[in-house]
């Protein structure tokens, strides 16, 4: 056990908790690029397999071992072919675009679900001490790492969401340096990623903001349906 509790990124206990998150958070994020590929004529995600809510199907082992354990990881990202849209560059943006949009709206429906439970005074009677911990421990993980998901994605470095959407916007020049320079460019994300010293700059204050969002979107959601405020 507390090996365990070493090497994993979560004490064991909170563990089902954030297997959870991430399984929602994943999926989600994932089905939304295949459904508006699909949405926007491009059926190779749909062919695959991979327009649908099953996490088995998104799911990369090894990403989600790196995820337990180092604090990152992935899914398996869903295969769009742009060619096979009217407008590649317009549809080639939404797309990029739905998976963090879709984990900004988990980010806001949990705050708005954890703020109506609290607000209505439903958690507070709950009176088994366990179950009132696994709500807390469930909503205070989900709520900011969906809102971590979105920013994140929105780095424009590949193989990120971000760089896609920066990808797809610049003019065609500028796309064909972009491509040249991609490798190098993974390459400076992974460093960003695994370097401790430049997480410190970088991953942690998306962090933050993600865990400063989340109150914010918590609070303003508790005040509305009637909390009050200590």
């Amino acid at each position: 056990m507390n090996f365990l509790d070493q090497v994993l990124v979560y004490p064991l206990q909170q563990l089902p908790f954030f297997l959870i998150t991430i399984v929602i958070a994943f999926t989600v994020h994932e089905f939304s690029h295949a459904y508006f590929a699909n949405k926007f004529g491009d059926p190779t995600a749909r062919l695959l397999g991979r327009m649908t809510l099953n996490p088995a199907v998104h799911f990369d082992l090894f990403g989600i071992i790196l995820l337990l354990i180092a604090g990152f990881g992935w899914a398996r990202p869903v295969p769009v072919n742009r060619d096979n849209f009217s407008r590649p560059r317009l549809m080639g943006v939404i797309v990029s675009a739905a998976g963090p949009v879709s984990n900004l709206l988990l980010g806001i429906l949990g705050a708005i679900i954890f703020a109506a439970l609290n607000a209505s005074g439903v958690i507070g009677s709950i009176n088994n001490v366990h179950l009132f911990q696994a709500v807390y421990w469930f909503f205070n993980m989900f709520i900011p790492f969906n809102f971590f998901l979105f920013l994140f994605n929105l780095i424009p470095l590949p193989p990120l969401d971000g760089y896609r959407i920066l990808e797809d916007m610049a003019p065609r020049s500028i796309r064909g340096r972009m491509q040249q320079y991609e490798q190098w460019a993974v390459f400076l994300f992974l460093l960003i990623i695994f370097i401790p010293g430049l997480q410190h700059y970088t991953v942690q204050p998306l962090n933050d903001w993600a865990m400063q969002i989340g109150k914010d979107f918590y609070l303003m959601f508790y005040k509305l349906f009637g909390g009050k405020l200590l």
